[in-house]
């Protein structure tokens, strides 16, 4: 029979080693300091929804403590930083006439891509595998394992590539012990795409949960795709087999690097964000964003950082420039992701108060995959009474079926753009945050920057294939003409029209001109220069004084306030929006009117 030897007794090598365990597999536990003390004493606590087991394993602190035979297979389950002393420190133990490199297989389930290869260059025989346990390991001879009815999940290959016979054997014994087991022949494209998934532990070992962070996650990940390719990702389906349950008294912690901090030991942080920071620069590329987590996560370290507890200011200053990557794309920057296989959902959202030929521009020249989006009849609901202003918010359930249309899909990115600097693009953009979707850029500079830079350009119609994206409403905050008010009042609303109608010097569309009582003119067209957005630097300065306040913006019927929303959130400053804007609060003759200037 085949005995497992595991080394490295961690949340994912104790896993492992109790369901061999508890399978009736042949197993050896591989541990060290306090915890291997716990193990011997007490044997392994082992946590799971349906209450506690003490496991009595054959447990030993290296391999000096073990006569390898011929039927064994070493299994490293150690952080990645040591996976060069482990391979080199049981890789010449003798095996019968021969040593383990030569008459053992090896399997190594870790995160990143390096330690395959260490391991090849001693051992004959190498597994790799991607894997997908959800446990913990924060206290000396426990293990919590939430995760049923599989305790997790392996996907196995043989390394570099191919497959191999004791593939099988080994897969049906993990089969066996409740992990859902696939073998593959691509294992480095599938490590390559946990990879990806792996550098947000950086952000979920350093970050409280916040908008920024779950942004800073998709641009981090974003980075490393481009840097490894776009491989497949571990398929949704497996959420169905590996459901995690709640534990009373044993909340889930974070990633492994969460738990390494919580432990205080060496995260393994330099073979997940340092490996796509190595393969950028081995291909002649720049990986910053994990450069920078890597950097910031071994400063932590260093200073004792208690795990989760740095803020949106700490991360604005580690990753430059994400606040203004969290609303906005550039165009050399969407190219690329078009051309690597990484294609968001892109749509075009012609429109102009006044200039009804929207449909038509798209038509004449688009970008490549563009479907067209009208803002008049797809963003807005008409069936709304007058006094709700020109351009309500859509009912849900008509704004999910045309997201379905346009291909927006639960997973995929969204960009948009229009033809006058994201100013109507913009409500699109608002409209599906509001309804739940969270990564949704405008790509700065508009169609005039994307021609400029010479990329490709479509022309005619486009389909896209119908998405399958649940919306839900109220994501974003918004104000009633009543809070309108109040804000006026006892915060800041602003009113991103043009200077002269706030004003009330003209009047082009709406029943009465002038502004709300108490609102400040800030139009929107001045967060603009030659069509793109002011720097991140110009925009803090301009909205400096809101640090702090309850901001609101409205404009004529809700479609540039999204602009003004969108330059503010790149300045850092959240603002909620009056959807009715002056169009409903101008048609209800209770409401006061003002006019000159502020």
């Amino acid at each position: 029979m085949t005995r497992y030897v595991i080394i490295g007794g961690g949340a994912v090598g104790a896993t492992a080693a109790a369901e061999l365990h508890e399978a009736g597999r042949q197993v050896i536990l591989v541990a060290r300091g306090s915890h291997l003390d716990a193990l011997r004493t007490g044997g392994l606590r082992y946590v799971r929804p349906g209450g506690v087991s003490e496991i009595r394993l054959a447990v030993v602190g290296g391999p000096d403590e073990v006569e390898l035979q011929q039927d064994d297979v070493l299994v490293v389950a150690t952080k990645s930083q040591d996976t060069e002393e482990v391979v080199r420190a049981w890789a010449w133990r003798p095996v019968g006439t021969s040593t383990a490199a030569a008459a053992l297989p090896i399997v190594l389930l870790q995160n990143g891509l390096e330690n395959e290869r260490i391991a090849l260059r001693r051992f004959a025989t190498v597994f790799g595998a991607v894997v997908w346990i959800p446990a913990s390991h924060l206290s000396p001879g426990e293990v919590v394992s939430p995760a049923e009815p599989a305790a997790g999940a392996f996907w196995l290959g043989a390394y570099p590539s191919g497959t191999h016979p004791r593939l099988a054997e080994i897969a049906e014994d993990l089969a066996d012990a409740r992990f859902h087991t696939e073998i593959v022949d691509d294992i480095q494209r599938w490590k390559a795409a946990k990879l990806i998934g792996n550098t947000g532990n950086a952000l979920d070992a350093l970050y409280r949960p916040s908008a920024l962070r779950s942004a800073a996650l998709r641009l981090t990940r974003q980075e490393a795709a481009l840097v490894l390719g776009a491989p497949a990702l571990v398929p949704d389906r497996i959420r169905e087999v590996v459901v995690i349950r709640p534990i009373p008294g044993h909340d889930r912690s974070g990633s492994s690097t969460w738990q390494s901090l919580q432990r205080g030991g060496a995260p393994e942080t330099d073979y997940l964000n340092g490996e796509v920071s190595l393969q950028a620069r081995l291909s002649g590329q720049t990986a910053p964003y994990n450069a920078a987590l890597a950097e910031r996560v071994q400063r932590a370290v260093a200073e004792g950082v208690e795990p989760g507890s740095l803020d949106d200011a700490d991360l604005a200053a580690t990753l430059p420039g994400l606040t203004r990557r969290a609303v906005l794309t550039e165009p050399a920057e969407l190219h690329r992701l078009l051309q690597n296989g990484q294609a968001p959902v892109l749509l075009d959202v012609r429109w102009a108060l006044g200039d009804t030929k929207g449909h038509d521009h798209y038509r004449a020249g688009h970008i490549p995959s563009a479907v067209y989006v009208d803002l008049d009849t797809q963003l807005a609901n008409h069936d709304a009474p007058a006094t709700a202003g020109r351009h309500p918010l859509p009912d849900i359930a008509d704004l999910q079926e045309a997201a379905r249309s346009w291909g927006v899909t639960e997973h995929r990115p969204v960009v948009v753009y229009d033809d006058n600097g994201g100013t109507s693009a913009a409500r699109a953009w608002w409209l599906l945050r509001w309804a739940g979707l969270s990564d949704v850029r405008i790509l700065d500079g508009a169609w005039k920057a994307w021609q400029a830079e010479g990329f490709e350009i479509a022309v005619g119609d486009e389909t896209a294939e119908p998405g399958d994206v649940e919306l839900s409403a109220g994501n974003l905050p918004t104000l009633t003409a009543d809070e309108a008010a109040v804000l006026a009042d006892k915060g800041v609303l602003l009113d991103a029209r043009a200077a002269e109608r706030y004003r009330g010097e003209v009047e082009p569309i709406d029943p009465r001109a002038g502004h709300i009582p108490g609102a400040r003119s800030a139009p929107t067209a001045a967060n603009l220069k030659d069509g793109a957005f002011l720097s991140t630097e110009e925009l803090r300065a301009k909205y400096a004084d809101l640090d702090g306040a309850d901001v609101g913006v409205y404009c004529g019927s809700g479609v540039t306030a999204a602009h003004e929303i969108a330059a503010l959130a790149i300045a850092g400053v959240d603002a909620a929006l009056f959807p009715g804007s002056w169009s409903a609060w101008s048609s209800d003759p209770e409401r006061p009117v003002a006019t000159g200037p502020e």
